[in-house]
């Protein structure tokens, strides 16, 4: 694979590079310091994935993939962002325009030059591992928290249900690369109030979520929450895990609230969808709706099980509409799902459920 690094600080690109340096399949091609040069270099050979600065002198990062897109190249978009609101609203300007992935930028002002990279290389390796050829989907290595899912019938084949038929209690979400987009998509479709609690795990750092569920509530018109621990749940509410955070339903009699926590990683992420898929299964049974959307990994496979299991609904999304198969493909390979649907479909779908 490719890679061109784009960024006008000198250390980041030194940064950037150099995690990437080692890694088997991957060669760093250039390097650029803003948006201008690095379309002129795309235009010149063959790049399969560019890391993005979002601000850069003479073009900067939404400009750059805005004519990336104008220009029909092919390469992948991968969008360092700094840990900031207006930061994170770049961000998702920058995927709503077409990036495939965003990376939190670390403060050069708080962390070391060692530091650093180290960070950059844990965020930014298995983002492009994802898209190298032939691994889609890529496995990532099952980290447990002490925390005990619950148990799996073994042997046990859940049956595909008529979702049309199926008329569940809540919904829960998971998405992951491509996720944000996916989500604005199927959201700024609904446009009607609900009558259920829709929860949702995105994998995105701390501060992104918070704008991402800001701008699903201006897009839906459905109020969309960034969950805070002991959080009460309310049908007609969309809750979204923070970033850094695990978020699982508990129940008190007939209230339900959300649970937030820094449990070890599961699936190498936190928040991990299977940790929520598993406890709104315990409460709702046969009566949730699963949704995993496009993400690589395996988050939300459990989950899926467990939900597949009690009885419950699950979707995937369709291949052909995911930037990423490797949740959904997961969820598909243990055949553990009622129905796969393209993002037109699954709004369709949510609309006729919660209205």
């Amino acid at each position: 694979m490719k890679i061109l690094v784009v960024d006008d600080s000198i250390v980041f690109r030194s940064q950037i590079s150099a995690s990437l340096s080692g890694v088997e399949g991957i060669e760093i091609v250039g390097t650029a310091s803003n948006g201008k040069i690095a379309v002129a270099k795309l235009q010149q050979q063959q790049i399969d994935l560019i890391t993005l600065d979002m601000e850069m002198p003479e073009m900067n990062g939404l400009q750059t993939i805005k004519e990336i897109k104008r220009l029909q190249l092919k390469t992948k978009i991968i969008v360092f962002s700094s840990q900031t609101i207006r930061g994170a609203e770049s961000a998702l300007e920058a995927l709503a325009a077409g990036a495939d992935d965003v990376v939190a930028k670390p403060s050069s002002e708080d962390i070391n030059f060692d530091k650093a990279q180290k960070m950059i290389e844990e965020a930014l390796v298995p983002r492009v591992q994802q898209f190298m050829r032939g691994t889609l989907g890529v496995s990532r290595p099952v980290i447990r928290s002490e925390s005990k899912p619950p148990a799996i019938k073994t042997g046990f084949f859940a049956k595909k249900k008529n979702l049309h038929l199926f008329m569940p209690k809540a919904i829960v979400i998971a998405s992951s690369t491509g996720g944000p987009s996916a989500l604005e998509s199927i959201f700024s479709q609904l446009k009607c109030t609900s009558k259920l609690p829709i929860l949702i795990v995105q994998h995105m750092p701390p501060v992104f979520t918070q704008i991402l569920a800001k701008r699903i509530g201006e897009i839906s018109g459905i109020p969309t929450h960034e969950a805070t621990h002991n959080m009460p749940v309310e049908a007609g509410h969309v809750y979204i895990a923070p970033g850094g955070f695990h978020m699982v339903l508990a129940q008190d009699g007939s209230k339900l609230f959300l649970k937030l926590n820094e449990d070890e990683l599961r699936n190498s992420v936190r928040p991990a969808a299977d940790f929520l898929f598993e406890s709104a299964g315990q409460i709702y049974k046969h009566q949730l709706l699963g949704i995993v959307l496009t993400g690589m990994g395996e988050d939300g496979a459990a989950g899926a099980k467990y939900i597949h299991q009690e009885g419950g609904g699950i979707i995937i999304q369709d291949k052909e509409s995911c930037v990423v198969f490797g949740m959904p493909g997961a969820v598909f390979v243990n055949d553990d799902y009622d129905d796969i649907m393209n993002l037109t479909e699954i709004a369709e779908y949510l609309r006729s459920v919660i209205a």
